[in-house]
């Protein structure tokens, strides 16, 4: 028996949350194909999945705006969403829009608050006041949509890391940390994890953000009893990495340098732009590569944000590699893409089966979830191939055959 899945998006009106919402609704009402998700396959019928119909929307946002409003501006900045679907969506859009609520600041970093709406801000009561705002937010939801479930799933802008002093230790130095209004040792992705978690929700961390499930998160997930996972969703760049590099290793061909240069545009590569905020990401696409190949070997990632071209990202690689006779050779591919429409159905996918753990039961890393991340929370295999196979294990035990 399936149920009402309830999904809310921290940074809900991004371009990844504005197009999964409209994709959603768009395909319920059979305007567009399911291309892309891959649980709408015949193959995972048996899991009695919520159907994509319904699902709830809402969410926080740090930036005065709504559904419909900020769908209009991706369709004329990029394109990627048809205006007449837009067109035939809009009262479901503008009463989506109705579950929106201001997001938190907490220590975000210059970036983010440069974005950022008068609106969002850290409320009167400090952090603890934070996350009693995000937890009333949450179960407002829940009480109003009259949602069996809900999965927060987070979307928002890349974080820095935590300078200065370190992320809580463990869940009894968090709530330490939130009793003495530390803001300086958490990121706004820390107090939604908290939050959601206290709730009883479900939590996907699409970001690369680093507080969002740290050890004293997870513990506190753990302790709640719900699934989470993470970390930084894997939509292109990194996908063809995980994909093509097994390929070297299965043929015995020694990579000697793989250098990749990417530029994008839109909120993201606006955000991106500040260093500290790009270490993260850096160092979570930078990882895949020795996990795979497992040897050290020359890498870099370059990313540069340019500004026209919104929602499109270009990536170029280069691979140096030493075959038979020790002879060099090397292959190049670029890799061009709408960021949004190549993440919104993982996230989709991840979020029906966030949904299928909760109603199970099921509690901690989602492990099965991580051939849609970069940096998969407690798994060391990057293959995407191993990884997927993973979840066709998980699914099998669930008696569901993929081919």
């Amino acid at each position: 028996m399936t149920d009402r899945l309830g999904v809310w998006m921290v940074g809900a009106l991004g371009g990844i949350g504005t197009t999964l919402a409209v994709g959603a609704r768009a395909i319920d009402r059979g305007l567009v194909s399911t291309a892309g998700l891959v649980t709408t396959r015949p193959e995972f019928d048996p899991l009695d999945l919520t159907p994509v119909g319904d699902l709830v929307f809402g969410g926080h946002e740090v930036r005065d705006s709504d559904f419909w409003s900020s769908a209009y501006q991706v369709s004329k900045l990029s394109g990627s969403i048809d205006l007449e679907v837009i067109q035939a969506l809009r009262p479901e859009l503008e009463a989506m829009s109705e579950h929106l609520r201001p997001g938190t600041l907490a220590n975000c970093g210059p970036a983010i608050e440069g974005i950022a709406d008068a609106g969002a801000s850290l409320p009167p009561g400090g952090l603890r006041g934070a996350v009693d705002r995000i937890r009333g937010d949450l179960a407002a939801f829940r009480e109003s949509t009259g949602v069996d479930r809900v999965v927060v799933v987070n979307l928002a802008s890349t974080e820095p890391d935590v300078q200065g002093a370190e992320l809580p230790a463990d869940a009894a130095e968090l709530e330490s940390v939130l009793d003495r209004d530390e803001a300086t040792r958490v990121r706004p992705s820390l107090l939604y994890a908290y939050a959601a978690f206290r709730e009883g929700c479900a939590f996907l961390n699409f970001t690369p953000s680093t507080a969002a499930l740290c050890p004293a998160t997870c513990e506190v997930g753990l302790e709640c009893g719900v699934p989470f996972m993470g970390n930084d969703g894997k939509t292109g760049e990194t996908l063809v990495k995980s994909a093509l590099a097994p390929m070297f290793k299965y043929r015995n061909l020694r990579v000697l340098s793989w250098q990749g240069y990417n530029i994008l545009g839109d909120r993201d590569g606006q955000i991106l732009a500040h260093q500290d905020n790009l270490a993260s990401k850096v160092r979570s696409k930078d990882a895949v590569l020795q996990g795979i190949l497992g040897y050290p070997l020359h890498t870099h990632v370059g990313i540069d944000y340019v500004e026209s071209l919104d929602d499109r990202k270009t990536a170029w690689d280069f691979i140096h590699f030493e075959g038979f006779l020790d002879h060099r050779m090397s292959m190049q591919f670029t890799w061009q893409g709408c960021d949004a429409i190549l993440a919104a159905p993982l996230v989709l996918d991840m979020t029906r089966l966030a949904g299928l753990a909760l109603r199970q039961g099921e509690s901690g890393p989602m492990e099965h979830l991580a051939c849609y991340f970069k940096s998969p929370l407690g798994v060391a295999e990057h293959d995407l191939h191993r990884q997927f196979h993973a979840m066709v294990d998980y699914l099998s035990k669930k008696g569901v055959t993929t081919r």
